[in-house]
């Protein structure tokens, strides 16, 4: 028996019927694994993202990157910056990740949706989109509410956010949060005292971005979560 998981690089179809490509990471117990979605931060799809879908498939779940910089990624913050800027958060999210979403549905029976900080905020924007998902976890993004439907949120959701997050603050969340309780949404907002991308264990030393700091101990807090919200939510 395979014991190990297996990772790749795969294409997949998005609605549209356009061809895109995506990491796949393969948990070593294939039969009846439920699968996530994981969409990138700003820097691309990177070896800190592939690592997270790897930690996945390492947890017993299929997980897909979608590659949504079409290949390009990148360590400089004016480059993040100017490939996030060109990305249409629109096309991405009623696309690339809905067509993730539905690929790894023709193997799993209950898909979920995450992402970080520009992911995070796709993550939401994602569910509005597809229908298809049974989940999803934010992790320190807020996406303008203009484009939120909470009526269209029909899934549980669970978000992490740092109190001293400089990117994200707490005005923006708490706003996020009015609006999916007066939308009659099923979620779960869990708070740390920490700064942004306090989840990614590349933001340390001095090459990290001003206001972006690692933190080990609520990172293994907001994975618990994730993983005991995953448990209940995509396993039967």
């Amino acid at each position: 028996m395979n014991s190990t998981i297996s990772t790749g690089t795969v294409a997949y179809q998005r609605p549209d019927g356009r061809s895109v490509s995506g990491y796949l990471a393969s948990p070593a117990e294939q039969a009846g694994a439920p699968a996530v979605v994981v969409i990138q931060e700003w820097w691309g799809l990177n070896e800190q993202i592939r690592g997270v879908a790897r930690r996945l498939a390492e947890a017993g779940y299929f997980a897909l990157v979608p590659d949504l910089y079409r290949g390009k990624a990148t360590v400089e913050e004016e480059e993040a910056h100017h490939l996030m800027s060109a990305l249409d958060f629109a096309d991405a999210a009623s696309q690339d990740v809905r067509g993730a979403v539905q690929f790894l549905k023709a193997r799993s029976a209950k898909v979920a949706v995450t992402g970080f900080c520009m992911g995070g905020a796709l993550t939401l924007l994602a569910l509005n989109a597809s229908p298809e998902a049974d989940a999803g976890v934010v992790w320190y993004g807020v996406p303008p509410l203009e484009f939120i439907d909470p009526a269209a949120l029909q899934v549980p959701i669970v978000g992490h956010f740092g109190t001293q997050d400089a990117f994200f603050g707490n005005d923006a969340v708490d706003a996020l949060e009015q609006k999916l309780k007066g939308g009659g949404v099923d979620f779960e907002f869990h708070r740390y005292l920490a700064q942004h991308a306090f989840a990614n264990e590349t933001a340390v030393g001095p090459g990290r971005i001003a206001g972006t700091q690692y933190d080990p101990v609520w990172a293994q807090m907001a994975w618990d979560r994730t993983l005991t919200f995953f448990g209940r939510t995509l396993w039967p």
